[in-house]
């Protein structure tokens, strides 16, 4: 039985999180630690990759970080962004935190239902005159990449923010039934701070393809990996999960 669950990204403001929802009805421990954390690029550094933001007429969002430093830099640097600017996000969740930013419009602002990468890129394709921007992580795949060029889109990636390890806390007790993991250096992390993890009893659940691949990789067992077609977000998976093993 899962009762002690390690969810690697910070805890959420709001008390109406679907994760509070899930501590009630399920009776289960939810503790919050990103194992990386992301810090913004210098304007400086970031001219160094002769990328003109305005150039382009779409930015696409893989994540609520790629949003927060796109537009930090952009205010830094002072561009201006034009209401005409189009914004693609991997999800409703990350595409509705734009308006953060900018006044949400449903004729500007798209994403797919599913969360998926394959349906954003269609997505896409279905505004083929777009010339994208996509800001992103120091570290990252280049899945996104190549599926845009296989659909001749035009689309050009540059680094806004680099992805750093967040150790945990070294009084932290690692008494975890499952960890939630949700990316690449999400797991590189994991491992650089419980060494002995395959020798633990945790079990294993992620967010997106490439996260599952990194833990493919890394040689461990991957007991959950959303999305899913029954449940397109973490929340939704883990709360499935949990109405399946949990039932005692």
């Amino acid at each position: 039985m899962v009762k002690k669950i390690l969810i690697s990204q910070p805890r959420p403001t709001s008390e109406k999180s679907p994760y509070f929802e899930i501590e009630k009805k399920y009776g289960v421990q939810l503790v919050f630690h990103p194992f990386i954390k992301v810090e913004c690029l210098t304007a400086r550094e970031f001219r160094q990759q002769k990328v003109q933001i305005l150039d382009h007429t779409a930015i696409v969002f893989n994540s609520r970080h790629a949003i927060d430093h796109f537009f930090t830099l952009c205010k830094e640097m002072r561009i201006a962004i034009p209401e005409t600017m189009k914004y693609f996000g991997i999800s409703e969740m990350v595409s509705l935190y734009i308006q953060k930013y900018v006044q949400f419009r449903k004729r500007k602002v798209f994403y797919p239902t599913s969360g998926k990468l394959a349906d954003l890129i269609a997505l896409m394709a279905k505004h083929k005159a777009e010339t994208y921007l996509v800001p992103q992580s120091d570290v990252h795949s280049d899945e996104l990449h190549n599926m845009a060029e296989a659909k001749k889109l035009q689309v050009r990636e540059c680094v806004m923010y680099r992805t750093l390890s967040n150790d945990l806390p070294s009084d932290t007790p690692f008494d975890f039934d499952m960890v939630v993991l949700f990316t690449p250096a999400g797991v590189e992390s994991l491992l650089k701070n419980v060494p002995n993890f395959k020798e633990t009893q945790a079990k294993l659940a992620c967010f997106g393809k490439s996260t599952a691949k990194a833990i493919e990789d890394a040689g461990l067992p991957l007991e959950l990996e959303a999305p899913s077609v029954k449940a397109p977000s973490i929340t939704g998976s883990l709360e499935l999960y949990l109405e399946e093993h949990n039932k005692a």
